[in-house]
């Protein structure tokens, strides 16, 4: 089989499939043994620099789930750390940044980046993954979007309500829309480097955009995430568009850009796929809390999903967001099961 024939690239292409894709984002994680085993010898950052260990942990949830992709294991602000970025995971806390962007000047001293240079071991683990993946199923590059990029660099780390971001946003519009520009041209350059490397599909991660209502999200980030998709749309890539907490973004959103668009739970999958038109595939939905779930319940959970695509050429299962640490792995290989059985359809 033509990797273009797989069911995920035909169905990120709205194309009939014999069954419903289904990938996990953060399927390469904390709830599998195998990533724990590494992770006691491995920093997080260490593994991302060490494309053998990168590759290996993105095929252990190809090898032991059978989901219909694998999708690059990497960290969305690696690109900050040559932009000049002091970037340090700290245990219990997640990232910490000990330099944020707090004005125009430090906007001003972030460094030019060259991707296929200073971020070249993710380039190589995309071949390595391409290589050892032999065709059995499509690789999916990512990045983090300018918006949740921004984020991280102003509140220096993790926030819930992005007070120094907006501040910056409504108190100084011109540094904003400069660190803007300068990382959706970063995250362009860096998704179409790993599109050169192989990776046959990318997702952009605007994880905190739903932060935002509409307004805002039309004059602080639109254009900027429209920017990198020209890009990619220039490459004939799939590109996959993902937020969290968008259901009133899903507009501005498909104006913004990219193939598919995924719909988080809060979101009824076919009101969000009605909201965007049959000129677009969509991707999700399951609560990723309800992999915890009796099997019963999760079963039926995943078929109203299901239901609510309707057999519609252009849907792939995933979750709202990622597989949680917790997680137990059988519920998670059930799902996959259940996708491919619940769904079966002829094919002309």
């Amino acid at each position: 089989m033509e990797m273009t024939d797989s069911r995920f690239l035909r169905a990120c292409r709205r194309e009939p499939v014999d069954r419903t894709p289904v990938w996990f984002m953060r399927q390469a994680g904390r709830y599998m043994a195998e990533y724990r085993a590494m992770r006691g010898k491995h920093s997080l950052l260490e593994i991302c620099r060490q494309p053998e260990l990168a590759a290996e942990v993105t095929l252990q949830p190809v090898r032991a789930l059978g989901v219909d992709a694998a999708i690059l294991f990497a960290d969305i602000l690696l690109p900050l750390i040559p932009m000049g970025i002091d970037l340090e995971f700290s245990a219990g806390e997640g990232p910490v940044i000990h330099n944020p962007i707090r004005e125009r000047a430090d906007v001003a001293a972030l460094h030019s980046v060259e991707s296929r240079e200073s971020l070249g071991h993710v380039l190589e683990a995309v071949r390595l993954i391409r290589r050892e993946l032999d065709g059995k199923v499509p690789l999916i590059g990512f990045a983090g979007a300018p918006f949740t990029l921004a984020s991280y660099l102003i509140e220096g780390s993790s926030s819930r309500s992005f007070v120094r971001a907006k501040r910056l946003m409504y108190g100084d519009p011109p540094t904003w829309h400069a660190l803007m520009s300068r990382l959706a041209r970063v995250v362009a350059d860096y998704l179409v480097a790993q599109i050169e490397a192989g990776a046959q599909a990318v997702q952009l991660f605007d994880s905190w955009v739903g932060a935002l209502g509409p307004d805002d999200y039309r004059e602080y980030v639109l254009p900027h995430s429209r920017l990198v998709f020209d890009e990619l749309h220039a490459t004939g890539i799939p590109a996959i568009h993902f937020g969290a907490d968008t259901a009133t973004l899903l507009p501005s959103m498909k104006e913004a850009g990219g193939d598919v668009i995924s719909l988080d739970w809060r979101t009824p999958l076919d009101w969000g796929w009605s909201v965007l038109g049959p000129d677009i595939a969509v991707q999700g939905n399951l609560d990723p809390v309800a992999l915890f779930a009796p099997r019963g319940e999760l079963e039926r959970r995943v078929r109203a999903i299901l239901q609510q695509a309707g057999g519609r050429p252009g849907h792939i299962f995933n979750l709202g967001h990622g597989i949680l640490p917790e997680t137990p792995v059988e519920n998670v290989k059930a799902v996959v099961e259940m996708v491919h059985e619940f769904s079966v359809r002829e094919v002309a």
